[in-house]
């Protein structure tokens, strides 16, 4: 025999309904449900800011939710002003119907992961420029980037043909720039970086992009386009990469 329970009172399949004492949740109870929900909602926000714009369904997919779980934490998401929704940028012909919404992070989500810059590098960055005008910002920027440059050159030179942009998105993945390697709706792979430590800095100081982009260049061997960016409102900072020469592999030495 199987028993259920209705607002306080235990059923049983004879018929017979007893009085039962159904004690209230405590205060711990309720503390360890909240800090759940906060921790799921934390896995959403990451899995937004590791994959970039993303749908209920694809998150909900990743994480394991049902619709109405993941609805119910992308609501909350959105009321705490952590993330955003946007139309689905849809490369090509449309289809029938409307686009699909997308949820991003907000410069408040992205707040949330520690942003390795702050109002010191920004008024740093504004005394050089002021004392020394924009071409040692433009220095400075390059000499940043140097170091990254370096270190993944081995990296990079020891991928094969063809796997190079992957190999570049693996290093900054590992330096914390969540990026991966995807095909380009044209000819060629867009290399997209989902965290930019920087972007705050970078919102005023365009310089960096530029120096970042710069040496992707140089790493890959080719004229690579930024067509997107973090620091100019952009859910992700993209950047296209041609195929027919990065899968040459080819590195010259006028880099």
């Amino acid at each position: 025999m199987w028993t259920t329970f209705v607002s306080g009172r235990e059923i049983e399949h004879d018929g017979v309904v007893k009085n039962m004492h159904v004690a209230a949740p405590t205060a711990e109870d309720t503390s360890a449900v909240q800090e759940s929900h906060a921790r799921t909602r934390e896995r959403v926000a990451r899995a937004i800011l590791e994959n970039g714009p993303s749908t209920a369904a694809a998150l909900g997919d990743q994480l394991g939710l049902t619709p109405a779980a993941i609805r119910r934490h992308l609501d909350a998401l959105l009321a705490d002003g952590v993330i955003e929704s946007r139309e689905q940028r849809v490369y090509g012909q449309r289809g029938r119907g409307r686009p699909a919404k997308v949820f991003v992070l907000t410069d408040t989500g992205r707040d949330e992961f520690e942003q390795a810059y702050d109002d010191l590098a920004v008024g740093a960055l504004r005394f050089l420029a002021e004392t020394g005008g924009e071409e040692l910002v433009t220095a400075f920027a390059r000499h940043r980037v140097a170091d990254l440059e370096r270190r993944y050159r081995p990296i990079i030179d020891a991928a094969e043909p063809g796997a190079r942009t992957s190999a570049l998105a693996a290093a900054l993945s590992d330096d914390g720039y969540a990026a991966s390697a995807d095909e380009s709706p044209v000819t060629g792979e867009q290399l997209c970086q989902h965290h930019c430590p920087v972007a705050h800095v970078a919102e005023q100081f365009p310089q960096l992009c530029e120096a970042e982009t710069e040496a992707f260049a140089r790493l890959l061997n080719t004229h690579v386009q930024r067509i997107a960016t973090i620091a100019h409102g952009d859910g992700v900072c993209t950047t296209h990469v041609p195929r027919s020469v990065e899968a040459s592999g080819q590195h010259t030495d006028d880099s």
